[in-house]
């Protein structure tokens, strides 16, 4: 079983490749680059936000964006090629063909996270270099230990390791919508469908904290109010409940605690889902 699903999987990591994804990385580099050049004349704390904010912010974009298309044009493109049922008419479970097909869209996914942080660790590398250089140069003849406190607040910026972090909550945000995007395709005939429903709960997810925190700060919201908001919490994720970005980029310190309760949501969002995939597979007609 696990070779069979092994070899989907490789399988479908090398369609994807075939299919240039990852030429959004020359956007995604190409943005981080420039935004470096366009942040002179802020103090150097804003800079570092700035950038830091623009990278996380386009990682986890396009990873978004990545794994809802490529995710959404798994299954209806076998079907169109008609290799679905050269695979299924082999001694291949429906449930290993969909789970080789779900493993290697997230190590495509996993590898495209990794170039875009790549990218980002050796900007903000360099761009913190820059800075230390330039300040030495400003400060020169200043007291010493006037210096080592700036140069000290830049490392404090430059290197932070919290990033570390927010790279590992993107990742696993854009296994989530994955597998929820697999898991509206397992039903669903039509690749235009399924992204554009899987782009709604992604719009849903982000807004449903919002909303919930609206309604429920009346006086008395009501049990059917409540049903309700329970109901869509059921159904939809809380992607809110994922972003730990904006905190990262203020500098604030990400407890681990904090940083595995946030894994293990999301975690458990992608086992329910490829759980709900399945099984919605396994019904489907072919």
């Amino acid at each position: 079983m696990i070779r069979r699903i092994q070899t989907i999987a490789a399988a479908t990591w090398t369609e994807l490749v075939r299919l240039k994804v990852f030429y959004f990385l020359v956007i995604f580099a190409l943005l981080i680059i420039a935004s470096s050049f366009f942040l002179a004349g802020f103090s150097f704390e804003a800079e570092f936000q700035m950038l830091k904010d623009i990278a996380l912010g386009a990682m986890s974009i396009f990873s978004s964006l990545l794994a809802i298309l490529a995710a959404a044009n798994l299954l209806p493109k076998d079907m169109e090629d008609r290799t679905i049922y050269t695979i299924l008419a082999k001694p291949v479970a429906r449930f290993e063909y969909l789970l080789g097909k779900l493993f290697g869209l997230l190590l495509l996914l996993t590898l495209a996270v990794a170039l875009m942080a790549l990218v980002f660790a050796v900007t903000l590398f360099l761009f913190t270099n820059y800075k230390l250089h330039m300040t030495s140069v400003e400060m020169n003849g200043a007291p010493e230990a006037e210096l080592a406190s700036a140069l000290a607040q830049i490392r404090a910026q430059g290197y932070d390791s919290n990033l570390f972090a927010g790279g590992i909550i993107i990742l696993v945000k854009s296994w989530l919508l994955a597998a929820m995007t697999l898991f509206i395709s397992a039903f669903s005939t039509s690749a235009i469908f399924t992204t554009i429903a899987a782009f709604a709960v992604y719009f849903i997810g982000h807004l449903q904290a919002t909303a919930r925190d609206y309604w429920l700060s009346a006086a008395d919201p009501g049990v059917f109010v409540k049903g309700i908001l329970a109901l869509i919490a059921l159904i939809f994720p809380d992607l809110q409940a994922l972003n730990l970005v904006d905190d990262i980029v203020a500098g604030t310190a990400i407890p681990m605690i904090v940083l595995l309760k946030t894994l293990a949501l999301g975690m458990g969002y992608i086992v329910v889902y490829t759980a709900l995939a399945v099984a919605a597979f396994q019904s489907r007609e072919l």
